[in-house]
């Protein structure tokens, strides 16, 4: 039986985009519940940070691995490496993600429209179909695609990433369907938080637009972390295809 105070003893977590904002605070979250984490982003150093703070404040596992999840044939070796290292994965988080800025959706190129495609959608559905089979066979898992309010709420401002994002919840539905009732399939629709991103906001303005919201402000980011936990975890047993708002009740709003 799970340790209720450590509800995901003895699992593995896998958090793509994981070095920093929401992911780190997932991983963070993820350890400090009992379970061993593999830290994924592009930049090695960054995950070898975090990893090294893991394993000093949880005392848990932590694997960096540096893996571009645009690149469909990189995920594989990824895979492999990670199961090589711990046998198995029980809980994948798809948070990668990148939204750039552009000047008009005239001036939106190829190359770019591609990119943001890549991370954002492309790379959840190859992830997901190379280990929700080999966690169906090991008994279960779960897998949480982190999207955004704007996959229903797009502006113009956002357009290939919102689009991105409405695929990404579109194939969360599919795949609940594809790899149940062993592996359940769940989004986080996340709104606006103060992670790195942030940084390029005009605060003054995007200050004032946020007290339209019900919660009147951007979340922090270790505010995922509820969610996260519960779709990662046990509590959750019940919950396939669903894609729940964390957006300060954005959602809420017409």
């Amino acid at each position: 039986m799970t340790d209720r105070t450590l509800p995901l003893e003895g699992k593995i977590a896998l958090v793509t985009g994981g070095s920093r904002g929401l992911g780190r605070e997932m991983v963070l979250a993820f350890a400090a519940a009992g379970a061993d984490t593999v830290i994924v982003s592009r930049k090695i150093d960054s995950c070898e940070k975090l990893a090294a703070e893991v394993r000093e404040t949880t005392g848990r596992r932590a694997l960096p691995v540096a893996c571009h999840v645009g690149d469909w044939d990189a995920q594989e070796t990824l895979v492999e490496r990670v199961y090589a290292e711990f046998g198995r994965i029980d809980i994948l988080i798809n948070n990668a993600g990148m939204s750039p800025l552009y000047d008009s959706l005239e001036s939106v190129t190829e190359a770019l429209f591609d990119k943001v495609f890549d991370v954002n959608l492309k790379g959840a559905f190859r992830l997901t179909t190379l280990v929700a089979p080999r966690m169906a066979e090991a008994g279960g898992g779960s897998i949480v695609n982190i999207s955004s309010i704007v996959s229903e709420r797009p502006t113009p401002g956002d357009l290939p990433y919102a689009a991105a994002k409405a695929g990404l919840n579109v194939i969360t539905k599919g795949f609940a369907q594809e790899y149940g009732p062993a592996v359940r399939v769940n989004a986080i629709m996340a709104g606006p938080f103060l992670t790195d991103i942030s940084k390029s906001w005009d605060m003054d303005v995007v200050t004032e637009r946020f007290k339209a919201l019900p919660l009147e402000r951007a979340g922090n980011p270790d505010e995922i972390v509820g969610a996260a936990l519960y779709l990662a975890g046990p509590g959750s047993t019940f919950t396939t295809g669903a894609i729940i708002p964390v957006d300060g009740g954005r959602t809420a709003m017409r």
